[in-house]
């Protein structure tokens, strides 16, 4: 047993047990009925029975009569327990409290002061908790101990709960805008050979009967256009992703990414799916376009200005350009985020990173990025150095990024190749030739998109940090044997 259980709990066990009462019994009694349900028909529901079944808030002891609140997944009410119409039960009535799991049976009605309450007239135990939840059922307040303990963090703020139910709907409503414009939902390989679709290092892996080394995927687009040419049109996969790079309120090592491909698009259609995209979520999932992030209010109604990379640049260097290689090395230098060994294209897009992106309140598209930090974008007809690419930013974080795909495979060929000798460590170290011999066949000309998840709810729930919108998030393990540490209820002495 762990150290934090409470040893009056175990005690209480051990006294059900002798009384005949399970403490962890295998069924509830009956199906139980959402709290939510019973609250919405308590005008003409009055005196009907219900069976509720949820966890204890604290114990409100009045001699002959106790209160308590019930909450479940809908939402929480008053429960009553009388002794009159508990015989059996009031003689264990204290071996029941704060935390533990119970259904009752009993008759809707209210109080003398017009709360709505379950009368009972059975109560059961379902669970016998062995831990006192926080404290007075204020919330878990601890920020590293919410996260550690998402469990808790779930049941005792149900505010925290609303922004997971918001991100499921958020999904389904994902789905259902790429399904009703003809896209089909795929799944592709999370073990990869040659990691591709993104920069960024990889997590890397073992396969023991083949003996080769395999990397957690960085992005599903390689797979994805490979069943472009394989003439499926339009594709969507969301899934999980892996990066090992830093932790932050924006970046966690593993994330949720949705990944589009269309045939027959480029970079414009995609940037109308985005707005089409943003617009439907608002409306089917919020309710309104105004939306409040980081202290700041936003409207996502399209359609959203677009700005060019190359221009924002300038504006926000003093005029510099960004083919001007000395000149953006000294500048990367005076901000301190020259980093020696980079390519001058990295370095030039390091520099935006620090002065341009966090301007970018938006929401905003920033388009035409130079080609050079493209490998995977068509370049522009009217000038060979831009590539056909956009990111959507808002607050200034980057929520998409989407290209005309390239879909020549001598040019992809030759970038994959320039990649491999550049050798950075967030660049594939060999050439996907399979993915070249896909292109070879014929790819469409076609516009792909992916918009990080839980960034995007971040922006639609409100939320600061990425770990708010993560129900597990990554942390560093705390050493054996230790917990976070909780302000927790005493027991019901009463």
């Amino acid at each position: 047993m762990t150290k934090q259980i409470h040893p009056d709990r175990l005690k209480r066990v051990e006294t059900l047990k002798e009384r005949g009462i399970a403490p962890f019994p295998a069924r509830t009694p009956g199906e139980p009925t959402p709290i939510q349900e019973v609250l919405a028909g308590i005008e003409e529901n009055e005196g009907k029975i219900y069976w509720v079944a949820g966890r204890l808030g604290q114990v409100r002891d009045f001699g002959k009569l106790r209160f308590s609140h019930l909450r479940d997944r809908s939402g929480a009410m008053q429960i009553g327990l009388q002794r009159d119409k508990l015989p059996d039960f009031w003689p264990n009535r204290k071996l029941l409290e704060v935390g533990d799991i119970v259904a009752i049976q009993g008759e809707l009605g209210r109080t003398k002061k017009g709360e709505p309450t379950i009368w009972a007239t059975e109560v059961v135990l379902l669970t016998k908790s062995l831990r006192l939840p926080p404290e007075k059922w204020h919330g878990l307040k601890d920020v590293e101990a919410r996260y550690r303990m998402r469990y808790v963090d779930l049941f005792s703020n149900p505010e925290v709960r609303d922004s997971f139910i918001l991100r499921s709907r958020v999904i389904r409503e994902i789905r259902a805008y790429f399904d009703e414009l003809g896209y089909i939902e795929v799944e592709t390989p999370i073990l990869h050979s040659i990691p591709g679709g993104a920069l960024a290092r990889p997590f890397i892996t073992h396969h023991n009967t083949l003996d080769i080394d395999l990397y957690l995927r960085i992005a599903p687009e390689l797979y994805l256009k490979r069943l472009i040419v394989g003439g499926m049109e339009r594709v969507y996969e969301i899934g999980r992703v892996f990066r090992n790079e830093g932790i932050s309120t924006r970046h966690n090592p593993e994330f949720t990414m949705l990944e589009s491909y269309e045939a027959y698009a480029d970079y414009n259609t995609v940037m109308n799916r985005v707005e089409g995209l943003f617009d439907r979520l608002c409306k089917n999932v919020l309710g309104t376009h105004e939306i409040h992030f980081r202290e700041k209010t936003y409207n996502l109604k399209p359609p959203y200005p677009k700005k060019k990379y190359i221009d924002l640049f300038a504006e926000y260097n003093d005029g510099l350009s960004y083919f001007d290689e000395e000149g953006v090395r000294a500048r990367a230098k005076e901000l301190g985020v020259l980093k020696e060994g980079l390519s001058p294209e990295k370095i030039a897009n390091d520099v935006f990173e620090a002065t341009v992106e966090p301007h970018l309140d938006g929401p905003v598209f920033v388009i035409d990025y130079p080609k050079a930090i493209c490998p995977l974008s068509k370049a522009s007809d009217e000038d060979p150095k831009i590539a056909e690419r956009f990111e959507l930013f808002l607050g200034g974080m980057e929520l998409g990024n989407a290209f005309s795909e390239l879909n020549d495979p001598v040019d992809q060929e030759q970038r994959f190749e320039e990649q491999v000798r550049d050798k950075d460590p967030e660049t594939p170290g060999e050439v996907d030739y399979d993915y070249v011999a896909a292109l070879e066949y014929g790819m469409p000309p076609a516009g792909g998109l992916g918009i990080g998840i839980d960034r995007l709810l971040m922006v639609l729930s409100g939320n600061p940090s990425i770990r708010d919108v993560l129900l597990f998030p990554l942390l560093r393990p705390l050493p054996s044997g230790e917990e976070p540490t909780l302000e927790t209820e005493e027991s019901d002495k009463s």
